[in-house]
């Protein structure tokens, strides 16, 4: 199918309702239809495996499934017996379930690094209980976050320092600062600059592969240092922010919203054998439903519990925060996780289809401008334009051409759903899709291409 005959008409007059009702017309501005080429953006109606469908009937073949959430596929028979068996229980009482007991074992044995876990229903929750958490153990204020990966919280600590930092008090947005990813060095100096201040460093423990919305604000690292692209940090990078850490006397905490299950089923911190003192994690522990966790060392945990003596910090208290259909699925998950393999399986789908794509471009002579990087299991890609420079313009073409051959790719992060077949048939619409790239490029000019406007950044100051 050509991108000039895939028409939406039911999804367009949806998302117009969606706009009268809903701000942005989305609940995650990564979800807007303004990510999507003009007059594409499908509205869905359904999902099983690795696969969508939207209200105008078209079927295609999902990645980056509930923005990284749903890595077993949507509707995974394991994952809705579990919620099924809940539902039928009740969902929220007076006192804790026994249901929180066993989500927290098997969280914990999970992620053995970890000595206690709170739960609760999105990562903006727990990210901000961990930065709380370490000012009030640390008597400091400031927060250093890394300025070089794209989200940690909705909260203003983080979105002050966005674009995006509207209603943002200035004297909240000044007791966050930025380190380079991959640059001790530099992270030591701002140390040593707020010697005393910093109460905790935040990062997600991977390689940098995305554009950091904070980029336009904050320091950034100095030319010459490009992180690799493979998702994985270098080799003694998060050891020495961990000494760092502590020798400073800062909290240490990992944003495993992403690498959470992704990397192994411990998270980075199992894969690279470095501990830090908090960390967080959300995304694919629900496979869809609404779980996010706080883990970390119990002295630090403590604080936001009753047994001491000391001033007590409001860590997490959510009163949908132990929904029990939500921790049956985070069990579920878990122990799928552990039992099947998962992690290997992803691994071993996003290699087969990062190497159909890459050699899909080479054929077509946009390998330098269609680019797959990241870890096998959380794979981005890069679109640019005949100067090698990122075009929003040219990822515009692309996703139309994808989207025309039944591929819903913000992203080509992988779920366990997906066969062979659907990989294959991925590549060839890449192929297909490159095709078209390799005339604009031809032409040194993609507009022919877009019929309308462009995709946008996320991260903007202005709508």
């Amino acid at each position: 199918m050509d991108a000039e005959e895939l028409l939406l008409p039911r999804s367009q007059l949806a998302n117009e309702r969606l706009h009268a009702m809903i701000p942005g017309g989305a609940h995650t501005y990564a979800k807007g239809d303004d990510q999507y080429p003009e007059h594409l953006a499908p509205v869905i109606s359904h999902g099983r495996g690795a696969h969508v469908w939207d209200i105008d009937d078209n079927r295609y073949i999902e990645y980056g499934s509930g923005l990284r959430s749903v890595s077993l596929g949507h509707a995974h028979p394991r994952v809705l017996e579990a919620v099924r068996r809940e539902l039928d229980r009740g969902s929220n009482f007076v006192r804790p379930s026994i249901v929180e007991v066993e989500a927290a074992e098997r969280f914990l044995a999970t992620v053995p690094t970890a000595d206690m876990v709170k739960f609760a229903k999105n990562g903006s929750d727990v990210t901000t209980a961990a930065v709380r958490l370490a000012r009030a153990v640390t008597g400091r204020t400031r927060v250093a976050i890394c300025g070089d990966h794209p989200f940690f919280s909705v909260d203003d600590w983080f979105i002050g320092t966005s674009p995006m930092s509207a209603g943002v008090p200035a004297a909240t947005t000044e007791l966050t600062v930025a380190f380079p990813y991959g640059d001790l060095a530099a992270t030591e100096e701002l140390l040593t600059r707020y010697q005393d201040e910093v109460a905790c460093l935040i990062l997600e423990p991977l390689g940098h592969t995305e554009p950091s919305p904070s980029s336009q604000l904050l320091p950034q690292p100095s030319a010459g240092r490009c992180p690799r692209s493979s998702g994985d940090p270098t080799p003694g990078y998060l050891a020495g922010l961990r000494e760092l850490a502590d020798r400073h006397g800062c909290v240490l905490i990992f944003d495993e919203m992403i690498t959470g299950l992704r990397w192994s089923e411990a998270g980075a911190q199992g894969l690279y054998g470095v501990v830090p003192d908090l960390s967080t994690f959300g995304k694919a522990l629900g496979n869809g439903f609404a779980v996010s966790a706080l883990a970390g060392r119990r002295d630090l945990m403590e604080r936001g519990g009753l047994r001491h003596s000391r001033e007590r910090v409001f860590l997490l208290s959510t009163t949908h925060g132990a929904e029990t259909h939500s921790l049956a699925a985070a069990t579920a998950v878990l122990t799928t996780y552990v039992e099947e393999g998962i992690t290997a399986q992803l691994h071993a789908l996003g290699e087969r289809l990062a190497t159909g794509v890459r050699a899909a471009a080479e054929s077509m002579g946009v390998g330098d401008h269609v680019v797959v990087r990241g870890r096998a299991s959380n794979l981005v890609f890069a679109t640019l334009d005949e100067n090698g420079q990122p075009s929003q313009q040219y990822r515009t073409l692309f996703l139309r051409q994808l989207l025309a051959g039944g591929v819903l790719a913000p992203s080509f992060v992988v779920s366990s759903a997906l066969g062979d077949a659907d990989i294959d048939r991925t590549v060839d619409v890449v192929a297909q899709a490159c095709a078209v790239y390799r005339k604009a490029l031809d032409a040194a000019d993609p507009t022919p291409w877009l019929a309308g406007r462009p995709v946008k950044p996320v991260f903007r100051r202005l709508a």
